[in-house]
């Protein structure tokens, strides 16, 4: 009798468990931020700060050198090796942990992906205006010394040795009436992108992404073009048209496991309204949170967002005005401004 009743209460314990609800799991994210900007700047730190309260998980922006100046100087391989190193040291990330990309951002978290030997595993990467497959074009920057000095090294020649050694957006500058001197000088996104020398290791860990969010600003003028966000780019030799994703060797081919990715359906890809890097607070909730919340499927977020608009605004201007005070604005549309 006593055997039965103890065999009842162990039976009644795993129905229990069975039917209890099962509760999302946040695991902490990371922000790599854009050009010309830097971790302690205030926007960036309130955009990770309200990812943080929604998605109820710890957010961590990390820094690569100095922020503004290294963001334009210092070369991609040395910026990922820095970042490597960092996650690495980082203990809650040990688990496994979600990248949050702005701009050129992005550039370095596919890095950390791809190239960080023993890091902790990636989840999701979330990019907002990323230029994935280069830009064809330097973006504005303006007339402030550093820019001044920045025009000059791209009129050196953006694929020599130099350049690419000294100038990070020379790393992803694919002209496309120039892919010969692309080949042979480009010493970053032909990496990046798998594109000559194919690397299955880099494949098979950007494949192994259990969530790929890719979003563009309809209204971008700093990416060109605005569809390198996407993937998409201008085809070899011409200015024509651009392909989108699907119809580019990068996806046809699986360089990197974009295909696998995709047909897997893990690849979402997102046009929002704004321009680059401007996102309102009710499409940051809608295509951002829901992939810092592990729970199997992503779920609408729960956690209550600060006492703000969802047609608020988040307005991350880029490549200009690179040493203005960036200021919380308590207006009627709220903008949260990034230097980026």
């Amino acid at each position: 009798m006593a055997l039965s009743s103890s065999f009842s209460v162990v039976c009644m314990f795993f129905v229990t468990l069975t039917l209890m609800p099962t509760t999302p799991y946040c695991i902490p994210f990371v922000v790599f931020h854009g050009i010309a900007d830097a971790c302690r700047h205030k926007g960036v730190e309130r955009f990770t700060e309200i990812l943080a309260n929604w998605s109820g998980t710890q957010g961590y922006c990390v820094e690569i050198g100095n922020g503004v100046w290294d963001s334009w100087f210092m070369p991609f391989p040395k910026q990922i090796s820095i970042a490597c190193e960092k996650v690495k040291k980082i203990s809650e990330l040990r688990d496994g942990y979600n990248i949050v990309g702005l701009s050129q951002g992005n550039m370095v978290g596919r890095g950390v992906i791809e190239f960080c030997d023993e890091g902790p595993p990636v989840k999701n990467l979330i990019s907002l205006a990323g230029p994935h497959a280069g830009i064809a074009s330097v973006p504005l920057c303006g007339s402030s010394i550093l820019c001044v000095l920045v025009d000059f090294l791209i009129q050196l020649a953006v694929y020599s040795d130099y350049v690419q050694d000294h100038l990070a957006p020379a790393g992803y500058i694919k002209i496309p009436t120039d892919i010969d001197g692309y080949r042979k000088g480009c010493k970053f996104l032909p990496k990046l992108n798998n594109e000559f020398h194919k690397n299955a290791t880099y494949k098979q860990r950007f494949a192994s992404l259990e969530n790929l969010v890719l979003i563009m600003f309809e209204q971008d003028e700093v990416l060109v073009p605005k569809e390198t966000s996407l993937f998409g780019y201008y085809p070899d030799g011409s200015w024509c048209t651009v392909l989108p994703a699907q119809e580019t060797a990068l996806y046809k081919e699986d360089w990197i496991g974009l295909r696998t990715l995709d047909e897997a359906g893990k690849v979402k890809f997102v046009n929002v309204s704004g321009s680059h890097l401007e996102i309102s607070l009710g499409d940051m909730k809608k295509y951002i949170v829901p992939y810092l919340v592990d729970n199997g499927t992503a779920q609408p977020p729960t956690a209550q967002p600060p006492t703000t608009d969802e047609s608020s605004i988040l307005q991350l201007k880029s490549f200009q005005h690179l040493y203005q005070q960036i200021d919380w604005l308590e207006q009627d549309n709220i903008r949260l401004q990034l230097i980026n």
